[in-house]
């Protein structure tokens, strides 16, 4: 297992992040992609750990806040060290009924970390992070509360989820200009089929220094090839998340085919290696029912993709360029290839 540092924090996290959206039994569109029980997640956590993870990812919101219950149980019964895990979970998403159940008002914030702090059975979070924007409080509410969670011991570090990148940078703008805890991490969709995020957020990201932790690397089981046949059922027939492009994605999935066989490895390892070498990720979310899944999930550890493969599957998944990006492109090619080999380009 390979360690990478998250954002400017001088924390280390596996490359492989045990997700926990699976725990619990969820309701509702969700339920799909739930059901895991207690006895189930001991022997997942316990695979996880030997193999090297020492990064758990959950939310408050996960089948109403059982995920985080069975994983502060399962430390317990398995006798994990506090200190030998990195524990994130999420807030912002509503967790009631009310008005005030959801959002980054400091007085969501409080009752929220307070009620992860509960389930999880811990008394510090390592990462706090924002689960998505909210559009009626102001970003300066929402850091300041968070930089007291901070400050008061009860948070490590803070990071966010789901946002534009404009909305990032002007929130660490206001960090830094207040001395205020800044975002270390985002946590966004990233995968073979789901590229958009390199638009905007990922130069964002390595301009500001922040970590970047992926979800649903295989499109919701999309890139496992097993979403061909159009009469497959499972998660994907109940719940189409993330959306994917199956023109596009069916270009993908040929590709994978041939390196899949060279390497002798399933598509599943395949999606993640790629991952795992794009230079702005730090850590993979891995969101498995069984222990023998992680199990299949992690021999991506194993696998490296020759520059030949990455190519290949970058050209298949190529995005699509989009103004002011093809603008960008074409007026600082010259000052790029100038930068990159300090030799001025032909026809300048």
């Amino acid at each position: 297992m390979r360690y990478n540092g998250l954002g400017q924090t001088g924390l280390f996290v596996s490359e492989l992040c045990l997700g926990t959206m699976t725990f619990g039994q969820a309701s509702g569109r969700y339920a799909a992609a739930s059901g895991v029980g207690q006895d189930a997640v001991d022997a997942i956590l316990r695979t996880a750990l030997d193999a090297g993870i020492n990064f758990i990812d959950t939310a408050n919101v996960y089948a109403d806040g059982q995920a985080e219950e069975i994983v502060g149980r399962s430390l317990k019964t398995l006798g994990i060290a506090r200190k030998d895990v990195v524990l994130a979970t999420k807030f912002e998403h509503a967790t009631g009924a009310g008005p005030n159940d959801g959002g980054g008002s400091r007085v969501h914030i409080v009752e929220a970390v307070k009620a992860s702090l509960k389930r999880l059975g811990t008394d510090h979070i390592d990462l706090y992070q924002m689960h998505g924007w909210d559009p009626a409080t102001p970003v300066e509410e929402t850091l300041s509360a968070l930089d007291d969670l901070v400050r008061e011991g009860l948070v490590r570090y803070v990071g966010v989820s789901n946002w534009a990148a404009w909305q990032v940078a002007t929130a660490l703008g206001f960090s830094d200009a207040r001395g205020l805890a800044r975002f270390q991490s985002y946590q966004g969709y990233y995968s073979l089929v789901g590229r958009e995020i390199e638009r905007e957020v990922t130069p964002m990201l390595d301009a500001h220094g922040l970590g970047l932790i992926v979800f649903s690397p295989l499109a919701g089981g999309y890139l496992t090839g097993k979403y061909r046949d159009s009469e497959a059922g499972g998660r994907r027939s109940t719940i189409a998340f993330p959306p994917v492009d199956e023109d596009r994605g069916a270009h993908v999935l040929t590709v994978m085919d041939g390196i899949a066989a060279r390497h002798d490895a399933t598509h599943e390892a395949i999606a993640i290696a790629w991952l795992r070498q794009q230079p702005a990720v730090t850590s993979i979310i891995t969101g498995v029912k069984s222990a023998e899944q992680l199990s299949a999930n992690l021999k991506a550890s194993d696998v490296t993709l020759s520059d030949e493969e990455m190519k290949a599957l970058g050209d298949a998944a190529t995005l699509a360029m989009e103004y002011p990006g093809w603008m960008l492109a074409q007026g600082s090619a010259g000052r790029a290839a100038l930068l990159a080999t300090g030799a001025m380009p032909t026809g300048h």
